[in-house]
C-alpha cells in the first residue's frame, strides 16, 4: 500500500468539466448538473482502499447533512477496474447503495477526469465556490486508519461552511493521504511520478 498525498492543485484553479456515468442511475453527470448549487465538492474515492473504508461512513454523512443545502457533491472513482475489480462500476454501485450515498458516484473509465483534477490518492477532495474556482483541496480531517483519531470531517466541513457563508476558506490546508489512484498500465500522469 503506497502512501500518496494530494497534489495540492493551486487555489483559484477553475473546475475542469467532465461527463461521467453515475454507477447507480446511469445518468451522465457533469458540472452543469450542479449549476444551481453555490458550491461543489468533487471527491475521488474507490471501494477497496483502506483509507476510503476508514472514512466512508463520514462521506455518506456529509451527503446526508448537505443534501438539502447549496452544496453539490459528486464522487468519482478512476481506478483500473481490470486489476482492482472491487472498483468496477457494479461493485461501486453496491457500495453507494450500502452506504446510502445521497450524491452520484461516477466511474472515470478513461481516467482523464482524474488527470484533469490532478487527483493522486483515494480519498482526494476538491471544493469549488460559486464561480467553480478551487477554494479547498486536502484532507477530510486528521484521522488515518492507524492513528486512533476520530473521523470528524472537521477540515473539509470547515471549508464547506465557510464557502456556503461567503467567507474566506482557511488557506492553511493539509494534503489528503491515501492509496495512490490505480492507473492503467502506461496511463500514469506526469504529475504523479512513479
Amino acid at each position: 500500500m503506497a502512501l500518496t498525498a494530494s497534489t495540492m492543485l493551486p487555489i483559484g484553479t477553475q473546475a475542469p468539466d467532465f461527463n461521467l456515468p453515475d454507477v447507480v442511475s446511469q445518468q451522465t453527470i457533469s458540472l452543469s448538473t450542479f449549476a444551481d448549487k453555490k458550491a461543489l465538492l468533487v471527491m475521488f474515492i474507490c471501494r477497496h482502499c483502506p483509507f476510503v473504508k476508514h472514512v466512508q461512513a463520514e462521506l455518506a454523512k456529509l451527503g446526508q447533512d448537505y443534501f438539502q443545502s447549496d452544496l453539490g457533491i459528486v464522487a468519482i472513482s478512476a481506478n483500473d477496474a481490470n486489476n482492482y475489480p472491487d472498483d468496477a462500476p457494479d461493485s461501486l454501485k453496491t457500495m453507494a447503495k450500502e452506504l446510502g450515498f445521497q450524491f452520484p458516484l461516477c466511474y472515470d473509465e478513461s481516467q482523464e477526469t482524474a488527470k484533469t483534477y490532478t487527483a493522486a490518492c483515494t480519498p482526494d477532495f476538491f471544493l469549488f465556490d460559486s464561480d467553480r474556482k478551487l477554494v479547498y483541496r486536502g484532507q477530510l480531517d486528521d484521522s488515518r486508519p492507524s492513528n486512533n483519531k476520530p473521523v470528524t470531517g472537521a477540515d473539509l466541513r470547515a471549508a464547506i461552511e465557510a464557502v456556503l457563508a461567503n467567507k474566506a476558506v482557511n488557506p492553511d490546508q493539509k494534503p489528503s493521504i491515501g492509496c495512490n489512484i490505480k492507473w492503467k498500465p502506461g496511463n500514469e500522469p506526469s504529475y504523479f511520478g512513479s
